[in-house]
């Protein structure tokens, strides 16, 4: 893991995407100049009755300005606290934190689901590669897309088929017949899982970045184990914590 600070942060920005989503830029020199796309941070609730920080995704850095730009549903009382700062509020933030993704190969297949698509902005940006990006939707409410567009070649699946393919990720891929050497992707472990079994089966490096709950953040409470198909030298039985030995692992090395 790489090392991290807990300072208080500046909110500068704050916007609501759709109904549940809310986007929020916060300056933080240190942890901007530090993070790399797949991190997360840490974000600690004003309220004493809430001790544990909410991890939450990096959507976007930028270094320059020590600005962090966090996009994130708001899923209980935490994040719906965090929903309501205001332009110069500030607010308590560790970071960053986890191991992100690896920057390899020449030509990417990027694909990001729900609420998974958010650090995959941030990945499209640093890539450099040429780059098809797909992104899954349960409905016609496409939030981010648009923004990814200037990255690459964006493909659309939605669950209603009410925008691009009707279907999953994996059935915008072979719909569009998209290849690749490397894959990366972001999103829940059903997602995951179709994309790892595809990546094996077409022999294609894969990076996933795994969405648990997380509790403390930094590997200490063992709340977000995952299953790995090596044994870990720290605990000696087949288990990785996302928090700290991911949450992007080589799909080969972890079991969905």
């Amino acid at each position: 893991m790489a090392n991290k600070v807990k300072n208080t942060a500046l909110v500068t920005s704050v916007k609501k995407v759709t109904e549940d989503v809310f986007s929020m830029w916060l300056k933080d020199e240190e942890i901007a100049k530090m993070a790399k796309p797949g991190q997360f941070v840490s974000l600690y609730s004003a309220s004493g009755d809430k001790l544990l920080p909410r991890p939450i995704s990096i959507c976007e850095i930028d270094a320059k300005e020590g600005l962090l730009r966090l996009v994130y549903r708001v899923v209980g009382e935490g994040t719906k606290e965090f929903s309501k700062l205001n332009v110069g509020d500030s607010i308590a933030i560790m970071g960053p934190l986890g191991n992100g993704f690896t920057l390899m190969g020449t030509k990417a297949i990027l694909i990001g689901g729900g609420i998974g698509i958010p650090p995959m902005l941030e990945l499209s940006k640093q890539l450099g590669i040429e780059t098809q990006i797909v992104l899954g939707y349960r409905d016609g409410d496409t939030f981010l897309s648009n923004e990814f567009a200037k990255y690459g070649t964006v493909y659309l699946a939605t669950d209603d088929g009410s925008v691009g393919t009707n279907g999953n990720v994996i059935d915008a891929i072979k719909e569009n017949q998209l290849e690749a050497d490397i894959i990366y992707a972001c999103g829940p472990t059903p997602m995951l899982k179709g994309i790892q079994s595809y990546a094996l089966e077409h022999n294609i490096t894969a990076q996933l970045s795994l969405e648990e709950k997380m509790a403390c953040g930094v590997g200490a409470c063992l709340a977000c184990v995952c299953k790995s198909k090596e044994v870990d030298g720290h605990s000696h039985v087949h288990n990785k914590r996302v928090c700290k030995d991911g949450p992007v692992f080589d799909a080969r090395e972890v079991t969905l």
